[in-house]
């Protein structure tokens, strides 16, 4: 199935206070449905739980901006043309502030997730007539999805206010907590994740929250804290389950009828609807946010709003560079140039909708993607498509292992056991490490091969951005040659700023304790 069935009643999951314009206060419809009265049985409780990933699935954070958030803040984007609306395009240079409207859709989805996992939560225990597997589980999907939410908002914006039941009134709001404080938060709720999710499913449940997924966020959350020792074990107990494997062919972690394969430890569900995308948000009320425009944004026939960074093209290794004895097959299962095929045919330089040319072997050429495009079945200059978006799959799995391995001191061997499986997926079947142009000898080598590796296999993936995040706070990207964006100052880029939305509305916060440089 494409994504999970939701029912979502709006009366039900408010992401916001509503206050009434009836000063009586004592009347009340005795027929409306409220936090209140709704939590009567097991229904009620996958309704309210599929509301929850409905946010997740809404413009302000998969179908559409917090791709760009993570696109747009890493190294492997650069604007297709002038199309680039201006706030993304300030996300990508660096001169976006509190008022950016992309930021702080992202802030508010997922707000808007946590509030909403808050309510089933707290709710849960009063559901009657429900197995209580059933309904342990539903609560750790919502653990989840709660850990999840605030993983996104503690690595891009730092300590943020933490909310562990839902707010009543507007007296609930809180201060910023501490990123310590948040980060042993979204530990305690993938931990009970990891205890209560079952290791996968089947039909109409696909695209939930599983063990696999809890453990692989778990990982990201003790990487991006430097705890490389306490990650491992995580990552090592995915790869014993042996429920996830590389597919044999790249491609098919990218295509429609290709999902939920056995690479897929978590994505979030789109469906094909003709094209229609609900444009003004809907604050995930579950009504025809069923397409994202990840396709629209970054198909070079379409609007071409991004294009590979020139320094993503040249990651790749090719023979035109001395050294390399093949060129990587990765780069045509993510770019296409003139002349590469899509559903119509080949593509003509006619056909590029992107003003910007990249420099390839030498040569300037139009580049745009192809990871995320629905090129190979529909060539629509608009077309929202239905392919779902991989949040996190079995190949980054391998490379964070790589990675802890390096840390906490596993032989070269041993960690090139692991950083070679994805080497030897046979669509792409490259040389093993050490190569000529990357050696393995030592520590600091070994990590180049895996930050190569892990840009190349996963580009455009929204991991690099957080990538390059933890690796600057580790004082690791001098072994790089040094800071990847260009524009980074310190003691302002490391965190994005505070919306001004919640600068405002909270008297919590304010303009003090906003982050530093902005």
């Amino acid at each position: 199935m494409k994504k999970i069935h939701i029912k979502v009643f709006l009366l039900l999951i408010l992401t916001s206070l509503l206050v009434s314009c009836d000063f009586n206060l004592d009347k009340v419809n005795p027929n409306s449905v409220t936090i209140e009265n709704f939590y009567q049985n097991e229904d009620d409780l996958t309704s309210a739980v599929n509301a929850v990933y409905a946010v997740l699935q809404d413009q302000r954070l998969v179908s559409r901006e917090w791709f760009f958030v993570h696109d747009l803040r890493g190294d492997d984007m650069a604007t297709g043309g002038g199309q680039l609306e201006t706030p993304r395009y300030q996300l990508l240079i660096g001169t976006n502030d509190p008022a950016n409207s992309v930021a702080s859709d992202v802030w508010a989805g997922s707000y808007a997730v946590i509030h909403r996992a808050n309510v089933v939560i707290e709710k849960a225990a009063g559901v009657t007539g429900i197995d209580e597997t059933k309904r342990t589980r539903l609560v750790d999907e919502a653990k989840f999805l709660r850990g999840w939410a605030y993983f996104e908002l503690v690595s891009l914006w730092g300590g943020v206010p933490l909310y562990t039941e839902y707010v009543k009134d507007l007296s609930g709001a809180e201060p910023r907590a501490t990123v310590d404080e948040v980060y042993a938060s979204i530990i305690s709720n993938l931990q009970d994740a990891i205890a209560g999710l079952p290791d996968s499913y089947s039909g109409n449940d696909l695209g939930r929250a599983t063990k696999g997924a809890a453990q692989m966020l778990l990982a990201r959350v003790y990487m991006q804290k430097g705890d490389y020792a306490s990650a491992k074990p995580f990552l090592k107990s995915i790869i014993d389950s042996k429920l996830y494997r590389l597919v044999d062919n790249y491609n098919d972690n990218f295509l429609e009828e290709t999902e939920y394969n056995a690479e897929s430890v978590f994505e979030v569900g789109f469906m094909d609807s003709n094209g229609a995308f609900s444009w003004g948000y809907n604050n995930g009320d579950g009504v025809g946010q069923e397409t994202t425009v990840h396709n629209q944004e970054i198909s070079p026939i379409s609007w071409g709003n991004l294009i590979p960074s020139q320094k993503l093209l040249e990651e790749y290794e090719s023979t035109d560079v001395a050294g390399n004895t093949k060129t990587d097959p990765r780069y045509k299962f993510s770019f296409y140039e003139v002349g590469d095929e899509i559903v119509t045919g080949p593509l003509t330089l006619a056909s590029f909708n992107i003003a910007s040319s990249s420099v390839r072997g030498g040569a300037a050429k139009k580049v745009g993607w192809r990871k995320h495009t629905i090129l190979y079945k529909n060539a629509a200059s608009y077309y929202p498509s239905g392919i779902n978006e991989r949040i996190m799959r079995y190949a980054e799995v391998l490379l964070m292992m790589a990675e802890c391995q390096n840390e906490t001191g596993d032989t070269e061997a041993d960690v090139l056991a692991t950083l070679n499986q994805l080497r030897d997926r046979a669509s792409v079947n490259m040389p093993h490490y050490p190569t000529a142009n990357y050696l393995t000898n030592t520590k600091d080598a070994r990590f180049k091969a895996i930050v190569h590796e892990k840009r190349v296999e996963l580009a455009g993936e929204e991991i690099r951005n957080r990538d390059i995040l933890r690796w600057r706070q580790q004082g690791k990207l001098a072994i790089l040659g040094g800071d990847p964006i260009t524009y980074f100052s310190a003691n302002k880029f490391e965190l994005l700023p505070l919306p001004q939305t919640e600068i405002d509305n909270n008297v919590n916060i304010g303009t003090a304790n906003q982050n530093p440089g902005y």
